[in-house]
């Protein structure tokens, strides 16, 4: 894998930021060409450093007020793959990861109210087959939300 260089992170940082800035701004703020801002942001994109661009929504506004942490404990942590495509069936799953600890996997998800969040959990969750027991944890705020720190070669 090719290594990014002090340019590509200053790069980084910049648009972490902000996503949606004018290339000529990243490039005035970096003292390089808007040329040379996209041929950067594209061989860090084919490289996989940057892995997704579009836009955050806020789910409170679509009617989603409440987020929840579901802890699943499956029969088999090898049923692990066959579980996770019945989650992806659920659209009000967002994330769901593969984990040590108490449970087999940890599931993000956004319901409604507590009446949906319900029926997510005894008639689609605990349904799918090796679902032996869930934990749920409602989140009442989120207080920290940011994206892993860019920090140059020099700096570690």
């Amino acid at each position: 894998m090719e290594k990014i260089d002090n340019l590509d992170r200053q790069i980084l940082e910049i648009i972490m930021r902000n996503a949606r800035i004018p290339s000529k701004d990243v490039a005035i703020k970096c003292g390089v060409s808007r040329a040379a801002i996209h041929q950067r942001i594209q061989r860090m994109i084919d490289m996989g450093v940057i892995i997704g661009s579009g836009y955050h929504v806020n789910p409170k506004t679509l009617g989603y007020r409440t987020c929840t942490y579901i802890g699943v404990k499956l029969e088999k942590g090898s049923m692990y793959k066959d579980v996770v495509p019945e989650l992806e069936k659920i659209p009000e799953v967002v994330e769901c990861h593969f984990t040590t600890g108490p449970y087999t996997m940890l599931c993000k998800l956004y319901a409604r109210d507590n009446e949906h969040l319900m029926e997510l959990l005894n008639d689609k969750i605990q349904e799918i087959h090796g679902v032996t027991a869930t934990e749920t944890l409602i989140s009442l705020e989120q207080s920290m939300n940011r994206e892993i720190p860019i920090k140059k070669k020099e700096d570690k």
